[in-house]
């Protein structure tokens, strides 16, 4: 399957005589960051050389700064110096949900997933581990570019939350990711903490469950379940009254105030 997708991918970017994984592209276009001011950086995580070199060289020729590793534990070294990560799931030290995983507990760096694992199955788990997309082996670089644009608009249009955000006695520090109630730590979960951060950063607004489940979870696919209501519960308990987070029935959520 790999040697099959690295054909089909060297078909559509040929590669120059002499050229490697980091000789640069020449007359490359200019392709917008996720700034909007400088080409966009992207990580392409690939174990196999062929693979790697075409996929680095052809991001070049469309204006990308793009270089590679072939690791797991490279790629978790590196990614904080890019704008996106194309990330094969097969490495041979980690696996790539691993590594997604790892990737999203620490930043928001959108994750494309690019493998030869084409089940319902083996996709709900990649989305489930964080990647942004998901694109199978072999694919067509057309189809590859059409899919950066569309996560990076995504990611252009989320709105930036507030860093410090106090509600009565309650105070949520993004930057710390800590959570304070009458100056008193709560000790919260990761996925508790997005979820209380996403209602108080839309005070008096309804956040839908769709909505949780995009921006908490990262997953579209799914339909919301429990795992949203338990976390509310857990939260509730913690902060030690349900009137913290109100229920909306049959929409979703919003911040309380005591």
């Amino acid at each position: 399957m790999k040697r099959q997708s690295t054909d089909l991918l060297e078909a559509r970017v040929p590669r120059e005589h002499g050229e490697g994984r980091d000789a640069p592209a020449p007359h490359a276009p200019a392709a917008p960051s996720a700034q909007g001011k400088e080409a966009l950086r992207v990580l392409v995580v690939e174990s196999e050389t062929r693979a790697a070199d075409s996929l680095v060289q052809g991001l070049r020729r469309h204006g990308y700064r793009a270089q590679s590793v072939a690791t797991g534990s490279a790629a978790l070294r590196e990614y904080r110096n890019s704008d996106l990560i194309l990330l094969d799931l097969d490495l041979p030290d980690l696996d790539g949900l691993e590594v997604c995983r790892g990737v999203r507990a620490d930043a928001d760096t959108p994750v494309i997933a690019v493998t030869a694992r084409d089940t319902e199955l083996d996709r709900v788990l990649g989305l489930q581990a964080g990647a942004d997309d998901y694109m199978v082996k072999p694919y067509g670089f057309r189809e590859l570019m059409a899919r950066i644009e569309a996560v990076m608009r995504r990611v252009r249009m989320q709105p930036a939350l507030a860093q410090v955000i106090t509600r009565g006695p309650l105070r949520i520090d993004a930057g710390t990711r800590e959570v304070r109630l009458h100056g008193e730590p709560v000790d919260v979960t990761r996925k508790e903490f997005d979820l209380l951060h996403l209602l108080a950063s839309q005070p008096d607004h309804v956040v839908s469950r769709k909505q949780l489940m995009t921006q908490v979870w990262e997953d579209s696919w799914s339909r919301p379940g429990r795992t949203i209501d338990t976390h509310v519960s857990s939260l509730r308990n913690k902060l030690g009254s349900s009137r913290w987070i109100l229920t909306v029935r049959g929409v979703g959520f919003r911040l309380g105030n005591l």
